[in-house]
């Protein structure tokens, strides 16, 4: 089950212990782009920001930043190869906030049993 929040604001603790790295994974795909960034680097399986800007209609320098958040969030590496920077999907980070996002449809899954079975028994 996902570890409760301490009141408004407080941000869920994630599977991989860090409570602001779901919140960081969650914020990086709320962007279109960069979840067709992701797509694209799963495809391909390394690429350069040139390459990727090649098969989206957005800058280099766009999804140089797009891809600085994905990296920030643990998504995706970036390793530089001579000149180039070569980036690639790193599914652990988003493994963990399914694992947590499994757990919270776990955990509502099992209330509304509980609310259906009130209103069957009542």
């Amino acid at each position: 089950m996902p570890e409760p929040s301490d009141g408004e604001g407080a941000e869920p603790a994630s599977a991989a212990g860090s409570p602001s790295a779901t919140d960081s994974v969650i914020g990086a795909l709320a962007d279109p782009t960069r979840r067709r960034l992701l797509d694209l680097l799963a495809q391909e399986g390394e690429a350069t920001a040139t390459a990727l800007a090649a098969r989206l209609p957005v800058s280099r320098q766009a999804i140089v930043k797009h891809l600085a958040v994905l990296e920030a969030a643990g998504l995706v590496s970036a390793a530089r190869v001579g000149r180039e920077v070569r980036y690639a999907v790193r599914p652990a980070a988003l493994d963990a906030t399914a694992r947590w996002m499994a757990a919270l449809a776990a955990d509502w899954d099992r209330r509304l049993a509980d609310v259906k079975r009130l209103a069957e028994d009542g």
